[in-house]
């Protein structure tokens, strides 16, 4: 136990390090492109990048994680961080900057592509939804976090110490970072041609949406169709290996394959609400900047509460189960929220936003349990990056939703709710007929 508490520290601050990292810089992108001189349309590469890199790298680190031991690169991944965090003070042009962000978004991906197998190898099985529920716990919280941190560096201190934030928790991770766990190693080659070939593909289909959405339509739209297709061409290829870097074998259970489709769609819904709430408050219903982050407030605070209980109950009851309910009462609050007065007053608007978070928060714990937990221990490592790559590809296209329907004029209505809620059923049914099959 000593040992166990220990090591829940550890994984905790890393866990904190990748969530401020990646949302710390939205609040200073004005000030950097007024000091650097560069567009508005520039500077926000500065966080796509980073996200870009980041679920490029997964995959291929979370497989490469198995063979030269999860702990060691977990750390190897903090360590690069931090010395690429100290780089960011001296960026004196964007590319400079961008090319920081990538390399601590390389350091980023690979700690994240293992933290999920160490938290199977942390927890037992009577208490990981526990543990899961912990870990969001951190997340929300974190995402809390960031915009006010980042916010008072930018208003009292150079802007380059924003990227800096997060070292203190590599530190204290790293201090405390022997006691995490090291599962036996596999001594099988690293498949290079697969990891570069899965990196790749995913970063034109993203790169490409990206595009897309920020007026490169035309090779955006060509960069997503050629990375769909290198994906398609890597899976056929995947199926005859034996422990393959796109987790085909995992996908192929029914089970998991559920599980991680109904991931996907949670996070698009969940993105698809929180970016798109800001510009239908303060452009569709008139309230102030300030305003709007009170307004959204709710959501966050719910999901601290009711994201522990959802790990506590998947230890108890079925995950399905939870994700069907969850997934319900979701729907139900983004239906509610698509179709909200434009004079609606705060508590209109909060207990929506609560119902919305009691869904999600039931939701996406129990399943990231049944993900970690049904696939085999040898292969926790890919399950976590399979969870993690679920995660952010369900948010960056989220994002890209919302920019799409507010480029066609219907951004400000219910329409991106309506997808959301779309979404939400989804990944119930998914829930709902895993049900049936485990």
């Amino acid at each position: 136990m000593p040992r166990r508490l220990t090591a829940i520290v550890a994984i905790s601050f890393g866990t904190a390090l990748f969530v401020v990292d990646g949302t710390i810089a939205n609040v200073a992108l004005p000030t950097i492109a007024r000091d650097l001189g560069v567009g508005n349309d520039a500077v926000v590469s500065v966080v796509t990048l980073y996200q870009l890199v980041l679920v490029m790298g997964l995959l291929p680190f979370a497989t490469l994680g198995d063979r030269i031991g999860h702990r060691r690169l977990y750390q190897i991944g903090q360590v690069i961080f931090a010395v690429a965090s100290g780089a960011a003070l001296l960026a004196n042009s964007l590319p400079v900057l961008l090319a920081v962000r990538a390399a601590q978004a390389l350091g980023a991906g690979m700690a994240l592509s293992v933290s999920a197998a160490m938290l199977r190898e942390i927890y037992p099985q009577r208490s990981l939804g526990s543990g899961l529920g912990i870990n969001s716990v951190i997340v929300a919280s974190s995402n809390a976090l960031a915009p006010t941190l980042g916010g008072f560096l930018v208003s009292n201190l150079d802007w380059r110490w924003v990227f800096c934030a997060a070292v203190p928790c590599a530190l204290v991770s790293l201090l405390v970072g022997r006691s995490l766990p090291e599962p036996t190693r596999l001594h099988d080659r690293f498949d290079w041609r697969g990891g570069v070939w899965s990196a790749a593909s995913l970063g034109l289909l993203i790169g490409g949406l990206e595009a897309a959405v920020h007026d490169y339509t035309v090779p955006g739209i060509v960069a997503s169709l050629l990375g769909a297709a290198a994906l398609l061409l890597l899976v056929r290829r995947e199926r005859r290996r034996t422990r393959p870097v796109v987790p085909v074998d995992l996908l192929g259970d029914r089970v998991l394959g559920l599980s991680a489709l109904a991931a996907v769609a949670g996070f698009v819904a969940s993105a698809a609400l929180i970016v798109s709430l800001p510009f239908r408050f303060e452009r569709g219903m008139g309230y102030s900047p300030d305003e709007v982050g009170l307004l959204i407030m709710p959501f966050p605070l719910t999901m601290l509460v009711v994201a522990p209980l959802a790990g506590w109950l998947s230890d108890r009851t079925k995950s399905s189960l939870l994700g069907v309910l969850g997934m319900a009462l979701a729907t139900a609050g983004l239906l509610l929220v698509a179709f909200l007065p434009t004079d609606a007053g705060w508590i209109a608007i909060a207990w929506r936003l609560v119902l919305c978070a009691c869904g999600f928060g039931l939701f996406f714990a129990p399943n990231s349990r049944l993900i970690l937990w049904r696939a085999p221990r040898d292969r926790a490592a890919a399950a976590g990056g399979l969870l993690s790559t679920s995660r952010l590809l369900g948010q960056t296209l989220g994002a890209s939703l919302v920019g799409v329907v507010l480029a066609l004029g219907a951004g400000l209505g219910p329409a991106p709710l309506l997808a959301a809620a779309a979404l939400a059923v989804l990944a119930g049914l998914c829930s709902l007929v895993r049900l049936r099959a485990h």
